[in-house]
């Protein structure tokens, strides 16, 4: 997830919330030192030249959860910061079938965990996570199931 491009020139990238049939969600933790501490995070990644958000949202999903599906919903697209033209494009994933997570070298301590929807809100007010795109994405998914629409993409 790491790239060494200027800030103003970084691809888009995918985030997923993989919600379950008994409304739980795929959450991966790691210890980030720099900041201090275990953190929680949904399964995202930056884009790859020439693909779409959905595609980086699948690929993402597959290697970092060992997680594939086969109902989408896009969840909007947002600015990564004021200064970078990115977008972080967010979505919601069910019908979900498992598998291995297929995890590179810099994410090999991920731990995926399955947490309720609500819950996982609770975390993300709890301060539980380290970047804001993954509290807004499952905030949007609990707004879409109790009938607000999420955000035309």
């Amino acid at each position: 997830m790491t790239t060494s491009t200027p800030s103003s020139a970084r691809p888009d990238a995918s985030i997923t919330v993989a919600r379950d049939e008994q409304d739980r969600v795929a959450l991966l933790s790691a210890h980030f030192p720099d900041h201090g501490g275990e953190y929680l995070f949904l399964p995202g990644g930056r884009m790859e030249p020439g693909g779409t958000p959905q595609q980086c949202a699948r690929r993402e999903l597959k290697e970092e959860a060992g997680i594939t599906a086969s109902s989408w919903r896009s969840l909007g697209s947002y600015a990564i910061t004021l200064s970078s033209t990115a977008r972080v494009h967010l979505f919601e994933a069910t019908s979900l079938a498992l598998g291995p997570q297929q995890l590179t070298p810099s994410e090999v301590d991920y731990k995926l965990s399955w947490w309720p929807l609500e819950e996982a809100i609770d975390a993300a007010s709890a301060g539980r996570f380290l970047l804001p795109a993954g509290p807004l994405a499952l905030m949007l998914t609990r707004n879409a199931h109790l009938g607000r629409s999420a955000p035309d993409a």
